[in-house]
């Protein structure tokens, strides 16, 4: 079993900053793969960012420049840097881990999940 704890959420203006924080523990190992995931009540799950095993990282199109994803030196927390935010980026955030890299395109693959940390973005 994995378990992810997420936090730093929070609400702040468009064009500021937030680091979103994800703890890892449980029965995790150095080549899994970690993502982090946003929904919002009017669209499912989409991917933001993730680390793959190799320590390969991934964005979608809608953060790059704007947000980085990076894990602590022994792999225990994930990390969210999200600057210039947007109203659009308002969204529950998730964690999420799972022995293969299925790509953001493909939350279902991934087995394990966060309960996730609110972000509002007001303009």
């Amino acid at each position: 079993e994995v378990f992810l704890t997420e936090s730093g959420g929070g609400s702040v203006q468009s064009g500021g900053s937030l680091r979103l924080s994800c703890r890892v523990s449980g029965a995790i190992k150095p080549t899994y793969s970690l993502a982090w995931f946003r929904r919002t009540p009017e669209k499912e799950r989409e991917g933001v960012a993730a680390i793959d095993g190799d320590g390969e990282l991934y964005y979608a199109d809608s953060v790059k420049g704007r947000f980085a994803v990076s894990q602590d030196n022994d792999k225990s927390v994930l990390y969210l840097q999200m600057n210039n935010l947007k109203v659009e980026d308002t969204a529950m955030y998730f964690c999420a881990a799972d022995s293969t890299y299925w790509g953001l395109g493909l939350p279902d693959y991934f087995g394990f999940w966060g309960q996730g940390t609110q972000v509002t973005v007001s303009s």
